[in-house]
């Protein structure tokens, strides 16, 4: 029962990055300039799955090869899309054309992206709420 709960405590890790990372994009869809002085590149979470490398003795007993352990975030990475660039000859940030390079995140898309991480976050709650409840019914039959 343990390593359900770990599986649903990675899930809910995993989502909460993503969450971050989605706020981050938002916080910076209309800013201009960065530490580098280059224009804010959209990020997005990279998930990998963890699986148990088995001994054979597990091989052995299990079938259908092996056990996940959860979810884990591999790597966040830069959008490769490129910068939107505004015409904005009197802002301080243009360039030698009148060109303002801002970030290449979509509001809209970012809203999408950040209902489905917190619906997957819920989710998982919901299958621990659930877990939870069969353990405490189990015990119950126990006794």
């Amino acid at each position: 029962m343990n390593n359900i709960f770990s599986v649903i405590a990675s899930g809910m890790k995993a989502q909460r990055i993503r969450m971050n990372v989605i706020s981050s994009n938002l916080a910076n869809a209309n800013s201009t300039g960065g530490a580098e002085g280059s224009a804010y590149r959209r990020r997005d979470v990279i998930f990998d799955s963890v699986s148990e490398r088995p001994g054979f003795s597990d091989v052995m007993r299990t079938v259908g090869g092996p056990a996940l352990e959860g979810v884990r975030v591999s790597s966040i990475v830069e959008d490769s899309r490129p910068l939107k660039k505004v015409y904005e000859p009197g802002h301080p940030g243009a360039d030698s054309d009148g060109y303002v390079k801002y970030p290449n995140v979509n509001v809209a898309e970012e809203m999408v992206n950040m209902i489905s991480t917190s619906r997957s976050y819920e989710a998982n709650v919901n299958a621990f709420k659930a877990t939870r409840e069969m353990m405490m019914r189990a015990m119950e039959i126990i006794q």
